[in-house]
């Protein structure tokens, strides 16, 4: 082979080689579009900073600094002695009302028939009193009956006593006969006779108004009687109504304290990991007042932020390889769970209630990168950190 030759066929080969290399440029940034990439990521887990309900003495603290905890291990306890007591107390609160309300009960069952019998007697009182006024009535006409009788006795016995007189003389003188005087003298003593029974009726009827008087003041003072004994009875039936209203917050400060007391001894509601404890036993727990992070470890996600060029070939439910940085050749698996729908702009800032917008724009604009979000399906727990940096492609 010639010089010529070998000069044709190395041009060839460089043609080729350089068209391979654009090709495979070209397929390598057809697949990176396609299986968007990014190095920008980091792993997420659900996180509480665990802070006790109730305050009190850290009598035990069962867990340290980045150990692992299961599900319903016990953390820590809190002393549980003055929650007890309040329990107790509640409790005996709660008591001493149903005893205060079986007492009553037991009392209204008496009261019940004294209520009837209170009010049977206000209406017997009343017909007492109905009665004495009617024969009060009925007496005071009798004394008017009896004075207007007495009265016309009187006048009967003057008459008589004027026409005795005036006949008696006449005898002497023979201008009379003593039958006549006779008739009169009699007539005198009828009248005599008459007069003091007229009287004695108007005492007997004076001294029934009296009594007539006397049987309404009495019917009075028994309704009065009546209608108080009634008014004590509804009284008892109105204590029980009050003390039942009561047993709705007996019973929610029992449960309060019963509640109060299991929040002393506090376990862990997830499997996980102890991390950023600042306390120790002995102290004073606060409520509110975080102790230490409980990290998930059931559910990890990476939050890997893409260019926007990219997001139009990521979408909810395509699959993700995720590796980590520290675990470079292991490979887990992930889902897009969803796709960031804003971030803060940088050039967003507001100047007197309006937009400030810079007049010059640059020569090279960079990309915004929003976050997708990313669940990672099967993840080891011991090989994932809250914070790690992970590598992602979304297939």
């Amino acid at each position: 082979m010639n010089w010529n030759d070998k000069k044709a066929v190395g041009k060839v080969t460089g043609i080729a080689i350089v068209s391979l290399a654009i090709a495979a440029l070209i397929i390598a940034g057809l697949q990176v579009d396609k299986h968007p990439r990014t190095d920008d990521a980091t792993v997420r887990a659900n996180s509480i900073a665990f802070a006790p309900e109730v305050e009190g003495r850290l009598v035990q603290l069962l867990v340290k600094d980045n150990q692992v905890v299961h599900k319903g291990d016990l953390l820590f306890v809190i002393d549980p002695r003055p929650y007890e007591y309040a329990l107790q107390q509640a409790k005996a609160d709660q008591s001493m009302l149903e005893g205060q309300i079986h007492d009553e009960e037991r009392r209204i069952a008496t009261e019940k028939s004294a209520v009837g019998t209170a009010r049977a007697a206000v209406l017997g009182s009343q017909s007492g009193i109905s009665a004495a006024q009617a024969n009060y009535q009925a007496a005071q006409a009798a004394v008017q009956r009896a004075a207007a009788a007495q009265t016309a006795a009187d006048a009967q016995l003057k008459f008589a006593q004027n026409d005795y007189n005036r006949i008696a003389p006449l005898l002497e003188k023979h201008y009379v006969t003593t039958q006549q005087v006779d008739q009169t003298q009699t007539a005198l003593r009828v009248a005599e006779e008459a007069s003091r029974q007229a009287a004695s009726q108007l005492l007997q009827a004076q001294a029934q108004q009296s009594m007539a008087m006397a049987s309404r003041q009495a019917s009075e003072a028994g309704l009065q009687a009546s209608v108080s004994k009634l008014g004590e009875a509804q009284h008892t039936v109105d204590t029980l109504e009050t003390l039942i209203a009561q047993r709705p917050n007996r019973a929610a400060k029992v449960q309060q304290a019963e509640l109060n007391l299991e929040w002393c001894r506090v376990r862990a509601p997830f499997d996980g990991y102890v991390t950023n404890m600042n306390i120790s036993e002995g102290a004073y727990a606060h409520p509110g007042t975080p102790m230490f992070t409980l990290i998930d470890t059931g559910t990890w996600w990476v939050l890997a932020n893409y260019r926007e060029s990219k997001l139009k070939h990521i979408q909810p439910g395509m699959h993700v390889e995720v590796y980590l940085m520290e675990h470079s050749n292991k490979r887990f698996d992930g889902v897009v769970d969803s796709v960031g729908r804003g971030i803060f702009p940088e050039d967003g800032g507001v100047t007197n209630g309006f937009p400030a917008v810079d007049r010059t724009l640059n020569w090279v604009h960079l990309s915004a990168r929003f976050p997708v979000r990313i669940r990672v399906t099967n993840p080891d727990p011991s090989m994932f950190r809250i914070g790690a940096t992970a590598i992602t492609v979304v297939r």
